[in-house]
């Protein structure tokens, strides 16, 4: 099981300054050119560094690219998990693992973050535990990815209890060591690594970049996966969709009530009875819809009670290479278990 304290004194001494975790999804086509550029720039920061690459069950050739370039490579470390666990548990095995004692910064393999604007971050890293990159403009997105997105943040602007996630951020940033640890702590199955990094606070700056397409290969997420992205955003961010629903519900009986007070009037008053079934059936539906809708958000806050209760661990690792080991035990450690929790 993964120790998430601090490291010990006497580790540190052996651990990088810089930790590059990047998650990795079948991306046969970019590693090559993603580890030659990232390479370039972390030997100019005149650091140690390693960058821990985490395969998530990738179906393609990313895990035996991975493998090949930590043979070659002294900085390569890398973890293949059992199973395809999601970016959010991948990235969180990559931060488990991280050893750099300055600053971890994260950052996908796809090339759309350009690993030169590592150098920008690590210059902006003084005096901020967070320095986050932060799109400069969306105008590469279609329409609808641009609408969505500016909903989506809006509503978490407004959904927030005095935290704010930056818009147009993603998970390319620098974090420093306190940082990480805090983030550690919290160990949730349901991870929104955004609203996260926003709720451990400590001071934080941004620097803008321009995103660059694709180098290779194709996202693996469409419309779908992005609305349950969102969705699981909003439930584990914030409470308050359980707070409206309260509030449409009192709304609601309130409407029923003064309804109900003018059909008795009226009745009794001008003898002039509301026609039965088309009220009583437009009523129902109503009603009906609210309280599957209410059900459902309730629903799902319940669902992720049910899975957090499980206490389950966060993933399995089915092999572990670390590039500097910060402790030597008799059994290889390629052959240890390991497991997140």
């Amino acid at each position: 099981m993964h120790d998430r304290n601090p490291m010990p004194a006497s580790i540190k001494s052996q651990a990088p300054t810089y930790s590059v975790v990047v998650p990795c999804y079948n991306e046969e086509e970019n590693i090559l050119e993603f580890h030659k550029r990232i390479s370039d720039v972390m030997n100019k920061t005149g650091e140690s560094w390693e960058v821990v690459y985490v395969n998530d069950g990738s179906k393609d050739k990313t895990l035996e690219i991975v493998s090949v370039l930590s043979l070659e490579d002294t900085h390569v470390s890398y973890i293949n998990l059992s199973r395809n666990f999601g970016k959010e548990i991948a990235l969180t095995a990559g931060l488990d693992h991280a050893q750099a004692t300055d600053a971890i910064i994260i950052i996908d393999a796809d090339l759309q973050d350009p690993p030169e604007v590592i150098t920008d971050l690590i210059a902006a890293k003084e005096n901020v535990d967070t320095v986050y990159a932060q799109r400069r403009s969306r105008e590469t997105d279609t329409f609808a990815k641009k609408f969505t997105a500016h909903l989506f943040y809006r509503l978490m602007e407004r959904l927030g209890d005095k935290i704010t996630i930056p818009p147009d951020t993603g998970d390319f940033r620098l974090i420093s060591r306190r940082a990480l640890n805090a983030l550690l702590e919290m160990r949730e199955h349901h991870r929104f690594m955004k609203g996260l990094f926003a709720w451990i606070g400590f001071p934080s700056k941004a620097i803008l970049y321009d995103r660059a397409p694709r180098h290779g290969g194709t996202t693996s997420f469409n419309y779908w996966k992005l609305w349950n992205f969102a969705l699981e955003g909003i439930t584990s961010y914030t409470t308050v969709p359980l707070r409206i629903t309260t509030y449409i519900g009192f709304f609601t009986a309130c409407v029923a009530i003064l309804y109900g007070c003018f059909i008795i009037t009226k009745t009794l008053l001008f003898n002039n009875p509301v026609s039965g079934y088309p009220s009583l059936i437009t009523t129902i539906l109503f009603i009906g819809g609210i309280q599957i809708a209410a059900i459902g958000i309730v629903g799902e806050y319940l669902g992720r009670i049910f899975n957090e209760t499980k206490h389950r661990p966060l993933y399995f690792i089915e092999h572990l290479h670390q590039a500097q080991p910060t402790h030597q035990d008799n059994i290889p450690e390629e052959n240890l278990p390991s497991l997140g929790s």
